[in-house]
């Protein structure tokens, strides 16, 4: 049955069909009738029958949602014109009525954005989006008046990207919003944002951005099949579409770049990828991504390199820290004692003398018990989160090493553990390295240090087949590209000397500053 059906009685009800085109009829009642028995029952909806030119003018309705339409907009420079200020000024309702919707477009209606539809589908939806739908009697189109105000968040600063040097303002939930904070950033006219929406029911909008000149064509290309292939109810955040856009699921890495930040989206932009925004989320995604890119952090390049590349070290060995600190206590301990120095043996082996688990069972309650208070601070409210945080871990590691039930050393490790995990700048990435801890400390729990290298071999083979959007994620790793270390996993080199923008992303204008192609090396 189709959405608006062919029975003008306003008791039906109607089985929305997304894909139904039911024309707009030039009878005025007809669409009414069909219109109000859609919106049966939403009293949010506000219709507004009236005449153009007086009394014996043309009949007109319109309608839009309440709270998500400029009412001023609508009521000034839409009603006020249509209802009476076209019965005051020449020419009069008799003279034009024979072109009155092009003289309504042209001349009545002072507002900056309209457009006109055909089918009924297309005016609910654009009413449903925020716009005002308007519809005059002997005319088979719908006059679309942009006049979308709904509440909306005022930037802030991203609270899970947080710079000491930097911009501070950070996306919010309004896509339009989003889109100018870019904008603003790349006032290039190659700069391309591209509209769609996603999802049968919510019909959420979906911005593509991307600089023509530089973007490789292939992801563009597979950013589009992949897109086209998803069919879903609704997409209510990025993180819905981020699923539909990896590759493998089945791997605790990302393939998908997740930012607060404006600046990071444009810098992306600017090396070739490509981002996406949605509707209702103040988290972007960006396309292709490399492991570099995820322990890479906005404020190294507004630092000195050398500081920016002490930063990177830092990060990189807190994340190895963060991954194999208690695998490696337990291989040491259970298996290779005789590796540990003779006076460190015994204090471990004098602490561990009343606990009565293993090293394997000591990491695993310490590590559960440290999530547990983990996921309890985020869930708490703000003010007593951190400190429920900070004390139940000292309070709850204090009473376990006071009852025997683990030892010191092992509070120690998890604690260095939880702090190195902390240093790691992409939340993505510290929720794969908590994954990836649990299966270090089953490896070593069974082979020692063998277990360690075996669960590292698999671990670095699966990192090498992984690929996002057709670029290996360990990226310039392998395949090797000499020219992208200078700004790379463990070193940025002063800006003057980043000539070409990284290779492999695969840009199209691979020069970034001065020069030309021939001496940019």
């Amino acid at each position: 049955m189709n959405l608006f059906g062919n029975n003008k009685k306003k008791q039906l009800t109607f089985e929305y069909i997304p894909d139904a085109k039911n024309p707009i009829e030039e009878d005025i009642d007809e669409n009414i009738n069909k219109i109000k028995s859609v919106l049966e029952n939403c009293n949010d909806i506000v219709f507004r029958d009236f005449k153009i030119g007086g009394v014996e003018g043309r009949r007109s309705f319109l309608f839009y949602v309440d709270g998500m339409a400029d009412k001023v907009l609508i009521n000034d420079f839409v009603l006020e014109p249509l209802m009476l200020i076209s019965r005051q000024v020449s020419p009069s309702y008799e003279q034009i009525k024979n072109f009155l919707v092009d003289a309504v477009k042209s001349s009545a209606l002072a507002v900056t954005e309209i457009r006109e539809v055909e089918t009924l589908e297309e005016a609910l939806m654009a009413a449903l989006s925020g716009d005002t739908a308007l519809m005059i009697d002997k005319h088979n189109k719908a006059i679309i008046i942009s006049s979308r105000a709904w509440p909306a968040r005022g930037t802030s600063e991203p609270s899970s990207e947080t710079v000491i040097r930097g911009p501070r303002d950070g996306f919010v939930e309004t896509i339009r919003m989003n889109t100018a904070l870019i904008r603003r950033r790349i006032r290039d006219p190659r700069l391309k944002v591209k509209q769609t929406q996603l999802g049968i029911r919510s019909q959420t909008d979906i911005a593509i951005l991307y600089i023509d000149d530089i973007v490789d064509k292939r992801v563009l290309d597979e950013l589009d099949k992949k897109l086209k292939k998803i069919n879903i109810d609704a997409i209510l955040d990025s993180g819905y579409l981020q699923e539909f856009l990896e590759n493998r699921n089945i791997t605790p890495l990302p393939q998908v770049q997740v930012t607060e930040r404006p600046d990071v989206v444009a810098a992306a932009l600017y090396e070739g990828r490509v981002g996406i925004l949605v509707d209702n989320s103040p988290f972007a995604l960006i396309i292709p991504v490399t492991m570099t890119a995820y322990l890479q952090s906005p404020e190294d390049y507004y630092a000195r390199p050398m500081i920016a590349t002490l930063s990177r070290w830092i990060r990189v060995f807190a994340m190895l820290v963060a991954i194999i600190a208690p695998g490696l206590y337990i291989a040491i301990v259970s298996f290779h004692p005789d590796i540990i120095p003779s006076k460190l043996a015994i204090s471990i082996a004098a602490t561990r003398a009343t606990v009565p688990f293993p090293a394997f069972i000591e990491a695993i309650i310490m590590e559960v018990t440290f999530e547990l208070i983990r996921e309890a601070g985020i869930r708490l409210p703000r003010p007593i989160g951190s400190t429920i945080g900070i004390v139940g871990g000292l309070v709850i590691g204090q009473a376990a090493v006071s009852a025997g039930i683990v030892g010191p050393f092992m509070v120690i490790v998890v604690a260095i553990t939880a702090i190195a995990s902390f240093a790691v700048p992409s939340h993505e990435i510290t929720a794969a390295v908590r994954i990836l801890r649990f299966i270090f400390i089953i490896g070593a729990s069974i082979y020692g240090l063998y277990g360690i290298m075996l669960v590292g071999i698999c671990f670095a083979i699966h990192l090498v087949s992984l690929k996002s959007f057709g670029v290996p994620v360990m990226a310039p790793w392998a395949p090797f590209e000499w020219n992208d270390f200078k700004d790379g996993l463990v070193m940025r080199i002063s800006m003057k000397y980043m000539r070409r923008r990284p290779e492999h992303y695969g840009p199209r204008d691979i020069i970034r500053q001065g020069g030309n192609k021939d001496d940019s090396k």
